[in-house]
């Protein structure tokens, strides 16, 4: 029997990212993340202290659900660096945790289930080979009106405009096209920065 930690949820990491729409997570091959604690995590991230405290030893799924969150290892990392990441979904740990702490993990894990499923529906109908690691930045990034409008919008004008079904370039331009103008309304950058930036 392993005495590797496993979570119920590795859709969640224990540092609040959504590794449920993270592009490594629909990935094929060596280079797929199974999420945190999923199935053969360890064989691909062998060493992680959040893990190691959060899942090992006190056995929760999120650090959010710690009575000490948030102790010496998030709180200056929550105060300021979560927000000069050049990882953009980074941006997301610090409303996540707020977000779970505030109203429970169940109701923060029915909107991620929410916002997966919206994913695996553009991934699966709108990817032209370049969009995943765009989708995967607007699932976690854009509120969930936002998403389910682009999509309703994106089959309106396929239908309008008489878009063939297997044209999927012409789809990913429309579906990029509502994203990024819904994303602007929202004040949401769907690009990454660089650091310092």
């Amino acid at each position: 029997m392993s005495d590797k930690p496993v979570k119920i949820y590795p859709t969640l990491g224990c540092c609040g990212l959504d590794c449920g729409l993270c592009p490594r997570y629909y990935s094929a091959g060596p280079s797929r993340c199974p999420g945190c604690c999923g199935p053969g995590f360890f064989d691909v991230s062998p060493g992680c202290g959040t893990i190691t405290c959060c899942v090992k030893k006190k056995g929760l799924e999120v650090c959010a659900q710690c009575d000490e969150f948030p102790c010496s290892r998030f709180a200056s990392w929550l105060d300021k660096w979560w927000l000069e990441d050049s990882v953009v979904t980074h941006r997301k740990i610090r409303p996540n945790m707020d977000f779970i702490k505030e109203h429970g993990l169940e109701k923060f894990l029915e909107q991620q289930k929410k916002r997966i499923k919206l994913l695996e529906k553009m991934l699966e109908g709108y990817n032209d080979g370049r969009s995943k690691g765009f989708y995967c930045l607007a699932a976690a990034l854009l509120s969930i009106p936002a998403l389910e409008t682009s999509l309703s919008e994106t089959e309106r004008k396929m239908k309008a405009e008489k878009v063939k079904a297997n044209d999927v370039k012409a789809k990913a331009k429309i579906l990029r096209e509502f994203l990024e103008g819904l994303a602007g309304k929202e004040g949401v950058k769907l690009k990454l920065r660089k650091k310092g930036a």
